[in-house]
């Protein structure tokens, strides 16, 4: 089975459980993914990864893999999908979904109930094929042989998906300077999206914090491994720090951690509910409330239960 990976970074690893179970099921296994996600998929023992380039035909795909695969599983319409449909793999498994099915020999009814988390979505689909996937193990986090020091946090204030998804930098200068003061070692992720939070925030702690430059997100994960804590805004990368094994606080704005929080039962989730959430909007049409009426101690009381 060649699985498609997921393009969006919180979705490919809603995917990993699912991707376990059926390698765990004895099945030969491999995930097509974007080149930026090689290193990711690598974190998974006995996995064959494939990577896309950047600059890939479809074609000339599905000519490395065409013979190779009786069977393959996809979840959006794509490249990957493209790929599969031109290497004529015998079984082409993925979401019934109206454009996607075209390119399918078997597509899949997944049913979801209200509030499900997103991770149910590729579960169910593996379990139609009558794969178990109840297993801890398939829930855990990758095994980088990085463990985390003592007394360090990282912060990350951007996101990738939006600047609704932003806490307001003032507050997050204020939650740095309170761990600071309590004697912890912290650390600010920049990314390569968004508006820069992680480079404002660097700059106003000037010596007293680190700065990491969170990109490729990927080639990221030993440094997230290695963090006692990560809080962070919703976006990709808390995703990817609990792939890698570290523990989050995450603040949500628009969007809804029933659906979407981080795998683990560890992470907390924050969040102020209000009447027009989640809207699930990159940029807020009114008042950014969800963000801006979510105070300074409701953050750090979290962060102080995970810091016990």
């Amino acid at each position: 089975m060649i699985m498609a990976a997921p393009e969006r970074w919180d979705e490919a690893c809603f995917s990993v459980p699912a991707l376990r179970a059926m390698m765990a099921s004895g099945l030969k296994t491999a995930v097509l993914c974007p080149e930026n996600q090689a290193d990711f998929w690598a974190t998974l023992p006995d996995l064959t990864v494939i990577p896309i380039h950047a600059k890939a035909k479809s074609r000339l795909l599905a000519k490395e893999i065409a013979g190779n695969w009786q069977a393959s599983l996809a979840w959006e319409t794509g490249l990957a999908a493209d790929v599969f449909q031109n290497a004529s793999i015998p079984r082409r498994l993925g979401v019934d979904e109206r454009k996607l099915k075209k390119q399918l020999t078997h597509p899949l009814a997944i049913s979801a109930t209200p509030l499900e988390h997103r991770v149910r979505h590729y579960l169910s689909a593996v379990e139609t094929l009558g794969i178990p996937t109840g297993q801890p193990e398939y829930f855990a986090p990758a095994d980088l042989g990085v463990d985390p020091v003592d007394g360090t946090v990282l912060l990350c204030p951007g996101s990738d998906f939006g600047p609704s998804h932003e806490w307001p930098i003032e507050r997050w200068v204020e939650l740095a300077k309170k761990l600071i003061t309590s004697g912890l070692r912290v650390t600010v992720a920049s990314i390569g999206t968004g508006r820069g939070l992680g480079k404002i925030l660097s700059d106003n702690l000037g010596k007293s914090a680190e700065s990491f430059h969170a990109e490729p997100l990927d080639q990221a994960l030993p440094v997230l491994a290695g963090q006692s804590l990560v809080i962070s805004a919703d976006g990709s990368l808390p995703h990817l720090a609990s792939h890698a094994g570290a523990t989050c606080v995450v603040l949500f704005g628009p969007n809804d951690p029933a659906w979407k929080r981080p795998l683990g039962k560890r992470h907390a989730s924050v969040r102020r509910h209000v009447e027009c959430s989640p809207c699930l909007l990159p940029k807020c049409p009114l008042d950014l409330r969800c963000q801006k009426e979510l105070d300074t101690g409701r953050v750090w009381q979290a962060v102080l239960e995970k810091l016990r």
